[in-house]
C-alpha cells in the first residue's frame, strides 16, 4: 500500500509550525509520517514539532535546507515524500487528491507538481498560483523546468529521488534548490504529472530568503542554468539563453557585472550572443553590443527611473 510522508526543513521556525502542523492534523486522511529537520535551530523548534506529534531529527551543524531535505528523505519509510517549508500551509484537500491521484495514477509517473495559491501574509491578498501547463510537461519535462521556475510544491516517488541523488548540496545552487532538483529529476528522464487543483497556500513575507537576497538568488540561478548548459545545451540551446538572458536583467539590477560577463559568454556559446527573447529594440542592440547594451540600459534606468532601484 502506497504511504506519504510530510517532510518539513525547519530553522528557527517555531513561530510558524503550529500553523502547518495543524493544517496536517486536519487532513481527511493524515499523513502515514510527520517528519522535521531541525537545522540547530536556537529557538524551541524541536519542541513545538514534538508537541504536535512530529519525528523530529536533529542537525548539529547548520547546514541549510538542502541537506535537510535530503537527510528527511533518508529517514522516511514511506515511498512517496512532500516537502514543505515550515513557514507555508497545507490545504484540507491535500492528502486526499493526492492518494487519490497516486491510486489512479497507475505508477505511470514518479513526480507530481502540485498548484498552489501564492498569497502576501500580511494582507492575504491572492498574488498568483502555480498553473502548470500538464501538455507540455509531459512532452519535456526538462525544457519544461527549463523554461519555467518550478517551486517547492510536490510529491516524489522515494525511489526516484534516491536515485536523481536528492537535492544538490554544491552552495552555489544555494537559493536556487528547487529549481536545480527539477532539471535534476528530469535529466534523468523521471515523468512528471501536475494536479491542477489547489492543495497548498505559499506565502510572500516581506523578510523572506529571497526576499533579503535578490543577488545570492540571482547568481543561484545562473549557476543552475550553467550546470544544464553543460550537460543538455545541444538540445536546449534557446531555452537557456532565454533564461539566462532574463537573469541578466536581474544581475544588471544588482550590478553584478562579473555575472552578467559570465551569462553573456554562455549563452554565446549556446549560439545566442544576444537576447533570443524580449523587446525588439534590445534583442537588435544586443546584436551588435550585448554587454554595453545590458549596461547602458540599466545605467539608464538608475537615471531616469531610480524608484525602480529603491532597495539598493
Amino acid at each position: 500500500m502506497d504511504s506519504l510522508a510530510l517532510c518539513i526543513p525547519a530553522y528557527n521556525a517555531a513561530a510558524y509550525l503550529p500553523r502547518l502542523l495543524s493544517s496536517a492534523r486536519s487532513q481527511h486522511i493524515l499523513f502515514d509520517e510527520v517528519l522535521v529537520y531541525d537545522d540547530c535551530s536556537t529557538d524551541n523548534t524541536t519542541a513545538v514539532a514534538e508537541q504536535y506529534g512530529a519525528k523530529v531529527i536533529q542537525g548539529d551543524v547548520n547546514r541549510g535546507c538542502s541537506y535537510g531535505k535530503n537527510m528527511l528523505a533518508q529517514n522516511t519509510g514511506c515511498n512517496w515524500i512532500h516537502f514543505h517549508d515550515a513557514d507555508d500551509e497545507l490545504l484540507p484537500n491535500f492528502t486526499t487528491l493526492v492518494h487519490d491521484w497516486i491510486n489512479n495514477s497507475d505508477n505511470a509517473f514518479d513526480v507530481l507538481l502540485l498548484n498552489f495559491n501564492y498569497m502576501d501574509f500580511a494582507t492575504g491578498e491572492l498574488l498568483g498560483s502555480g498553473d502548470y501547463n500538464v501538455a507540455e510537461l509531459h512532452a519535456d519535462p526538462l525544457k519544461y523546468a527549463i523554461s519555467n521556475k518550478i517551486v517547492n510544491f510536490g510529491v516524489y516517488k522515494h525511489s526516484a529521488f534516491i536515485k536523481a541523488g536528492g537535492f544538490d548540496l554544491d552552495e552555489n545552487v544555494l537559493y536556487n534548490e528547487d529549481n536545480a532538483f527539477h532539471q535534476s529529476l528530469a535529466k534523468q528522464q523521471f515523468r512528471f504529472d501536475y494536479l491542477p487543483e489547489v492543495t497548498c497556500i505559499n506565502y510572500r513575507y516581506t523578510k523572506s530568503m529571497s526576499a533579503s537576497n535578490v543577488l545570492k538568488c540571482a547568481r543561484a540561478n545562473f549557476h543552475v542554468l550553467e550546470k544544464t548548459a553543460a550537460t543538455h545545451g545541444n538540445k536546449y540551446p534557446y531555452e537557456l539563453s532565454c533564461q539566462l538572458w532574463y537573469g541578466i536583467t536581474q544581475l544588471a539590477a544588482c550590478q553584478d557585472w562579473e555575472y552578467v560577463k559570465k551569462a553573456i559568454s554562455i549563452s554565446k556559446k549556446l549560439g545566442y550572443g544576444y537576447s533570443p527573447d524580449g523587446h525588439k529594440v534590445f534583442k537588435t542592440l544586443t546584436q551588435i553590443a550585448p554587454y554595453i547594451t545590458v549596461y547602458l540600459r540599466e545605467k539608464r534606468i538608475r537615471f531616469f527611473k531610480p524608484y525602480l532601484r529603491k532597495s539598493d
